[in-house]
């Protein structure tokens, strides 16, 4: 059967939350782009609605409750150093409740929230394809 994203184009969400003005954003432990910032997210699950894998990853990630979300836009990811390929459906909301806690540590060696003028680098080209959705 394969890999989604090594063997085959894998079909992947990202959200971005908003929070007075700042994003929240992971650095991630895992291929692709280890060691990157970026936004929530992760694979769709077989017969799972996109929007509810956005919902879903963002709350495993983040312990953060979710609730309306907006799409924003698709982007396709060929990443040559993973040598992985990713298509994704990007969201955004500011619609959460509580407090970000690091929740996946095998996955994330840290979570923040960043102002959109000051944000950690590198950044994930996940998240590179949302910003100028976000200003």
């Amino acid at each position: 059967m394969g890999l989604p994203g090594v063997n085959f184009p894998g079909v992947g969400v990202g959200l971005a939350i908003l929070r007075d003005g700042k994003l929240l954003l992971a650095r991630r432990l895992k291929a692709p782009e280890a060691g990157f910032w970026n936004i929530v997210g992760g694979k769709v699950d077989h017969l799972e609605p996109a929007e509810q894998a956005a919902k879903r990853e963002a709350e495993e990630e983040t312990g953060l409750s979710v609730g309306a979300i907006e799409f924003v836009c698709a982007t396709e990811q060929i990443i040559d150093a993973d040598r992985q390929h990713w298509i994704s459906l990007l969201y955004r909301t500011s619609d959460v409740q509580g407090e970000a806690q690091l929740t996946e540590p095998d996955k994330i060696a840290e979570i923040g929230w960043f102002s959109l003028d000051d944000l950690p680098q590198p950044l994930s080209a996940f998240t590179a394809a949302l910003l100028p959705y976000l200003r």
